[in-house]
């Protein structure tokens, strides 16, 4: 790992909130692509997901799920319920975050394309018990229409377009499909 990101590393506990929130947008950036960094942090982001800080949480799933891509060794397929977890944490923000950010374990192969479209079709059919599972339920829509945009795989539009019909309040039918025009 270079300087550079050890160093934003190092500030994510900065005392200067500006400063933890620009080096955690910069490793955020830095691992959309491909990094030959990755498990030098790995274990390490696997231990945030239970920290008791919802801000380590929140960046330890959302930098795994960046990371998938980075992951020869396919750890995510072991670690993924680990960060699925962080999904539902009783923090909202927090869970929030990290399932907005769960897509990108699916772009590192199709085992874990299909682990994360199996997931998330689960919640989205039985997460009505959840409190804000409308909220879920439209982020579960934006992460597939992520999906597809980076993939254009036509199976993932017909799964949220499945997920859609499945909805039975017309208000939230109509929201949830929004995501979708132009694709």
């Amino acid at each position: 790992m270079d300087h550079k990101i050890q160093t934003y590393f190092e500030n994510l506990e900065a005392k200067d909130k500006e400063l933890q929130y620009e080096a955690f947008g910069n490793i955020k950036a830095a691992t959309k692509e491909k990094v030959d960094w990755a498990y030098e942090v790995w274990d390490q982001l696997i231990e945030w997901l239970t920290d008791p800080d919802n801000h380590r949480r929140s960046r330890g799933a959302q930098f795994l799920a960046n990371l998938a891509i980075s992951d020869p060794e396919k750890r995510m397929l072991g670690d993924f319920s680990a960060i699925w977890e962080v999904t539902k944490d009783p923090k909202f923000v927090t869970a929030r975050h990290s399932l907005q950010s769960i897509w990108r374990v699916a772009l590192a192969g199709q085992k874990q394309k299909e682990m994360v479209i199996n997931s998330l079709v689960d919640r989205f059919e039985n997460g009505t018990h959840e409190k804000n599972y409308t909220l879920i339920r439209f982020d579960i829509i934006q992460a597939l229409r992520n999906l597809y945009d980076e993939t254009k795989d036509e199976k993932v539009k017909q799964i949220a377009s499945n997920l859609i019909e499945k909805e039975v309040d017309p208000k939230y039918k109509k929201k949830y499909a929004t995501v979708w025009k132009k694709a």
